[in-house]
């Protein structure tokens, strides 16, 4: 159901508030009460109306001055302000209008001038709230666009060039090859492979994900399961660094659905050994917290600068870092995990040090 606008109206005359708050609440709006200045300005703090009836002539504090506070908090700016002025001097109607409010309406005043003023204020504020959320949905759009064709462009080639080079070495030299070289190049290609096949994945849940055809499917299944796939899965690249992986399940159940939680495994824990340099330590923990599980992957790694720790969940920012390996990364792991952390009612959160590690937790339903 539609909420009904809501309308502050702010007079010291009591005869006047109740008049103006019978014509508000005979047109569906919801009418607040304040007869003074103070008492408005602590009223629209506490709940921002969707529109302000504002009295001029009131004592202690004017409605001109009332005005002016309100267009100085960003946080109460954007409402329209609509002047009750026995003043009908130019000056003052000007005065009103150049701080900001949007109109004015003279004492004594005609009802049905009043309350088209009201609805054509209300109207244009929800048009204005309409654009904005469609213009923040086009950003969203075309962050989301740039970055899928960024990704494709580069990032999804880079890869492909380390395989075929190394391959292409292997079966040209393969048999008169030390057998450290060879080694060397079999790591380089398990590291691309690793990479680009992690990396197709990502593209194609999150591809799906942004056209709707990406459906949640929660069952209730063995949390051990999906840790020790993923934990298997990564073995030989943690190997390579020489990586101990450790994991420690106090519970094993949860409510979601397992192929999207898999995905967030599989990245929270691809992003862990990036990140941690050669003999460091990777752990997985679970622990039952009243309905939600929570789940935490940390890391001996590199850390996350704070300024940098409210970018990672954006797709609007370009935010990645090299891994201690030389790892090349996108930024779209962490984006894929809140997105589908969040499409299953959980939450996923991190906290880091510099030069100590990070730790990611998601809190998902247990039932």
């Amino acid at each position: 159901m539609k909420k009904k606008p809501s309308v502050l109206i702010v007079d010291d005359n009591p005869e006047n508030l109740g008049v103006l708050g019978t014509i508000i609440a005979e047109n569906g709006y919801i009418p607040g009460f304040a007869k003074n200045g103070e008492i408005a300005l602590a009223a629209a703090k506490k709940k921002p109306p969707d529109l302000i009836l504002l009295d001029v002539m009131m004592p202690d504090i004017d409605g001109f001055e009332v005005c002016r506070r309100l267009k100085q908090d960003p946080t109460l700016s954007d409402i329209p302000i609509i002047f009750l002025t026995a003043m009908v001097e130019k000056e003052d109607v000007i005065t009103g209008l150049e701080l900001g409010a949007v109109d004015y309406v003279t004492k004594p005043f005609n009802n049905k001038e009043l309350i088209t003023r009201v609805n054509t204020h209300l109207e244009l504020k929800a048009a204005k709230e309409a654009l904005s959320e469609k213009v923040e949905e086009l950003k969203q759009a075309n962050a989301t666009k740039d970055k899928f064709f960024a990704i494709i462009a580069h990032d999804l080639v880079s890869p492909f060039n380390a395989l075929l080079a190394f391959s292409s070495i292997l079966a040209s030299k393969h048999t008169k090859m030390p057998e450290d070289e060879r080694d060397k190049c079999i790591q380089c290609i398990l590291q691309a492979s690793t990479h680009n096949y992690n990396l197709l994945k990502n593209l194609l849940h999150w591809a799906r994900s942004q056209i709707g055809r990406l459906e949640v499917k929660p069952t209730l299944f063995d949390l051990r399961d999906s840790v020790g796939k993923n934990i298997e899965f990564h073995t030989e690249v943690s190997k390579l660094k020489g990586i101990n992986i450790f994991a420690s399940l106090d519970t094993q159940w949860v409510f979601a659905d397992q192929k999207m939680f898999d995905t967030v495994i599989r990245n929270l824990l691809s992003n862990a050994i990036k990140f941690t340099p050669e003999q460091g330590m990777v752990s997985i923990s679970a622990k039952q917290k009243d309905d939600f599980v929570e789940i935490s992957i940390s890391d001996t790694g590199v850390g996350i600068k704070p300024e940098d720790v409210n970018k990672l969940f954006r797709i609007d920012v370009s935010q990645t870092t090299v891994g201690t390996g030389k790892e090349k990364g996108t930024g779209l792991g962490l984006i894929l995990c809140k997105e589908f952390v969040e499409k299953n009612g959980g939450t996923i959160a991190v906290e880091s040090e510099e030069g100590i590690g990070s730790r990611f937790y998601i809190r998902i339903p247990s039932k």
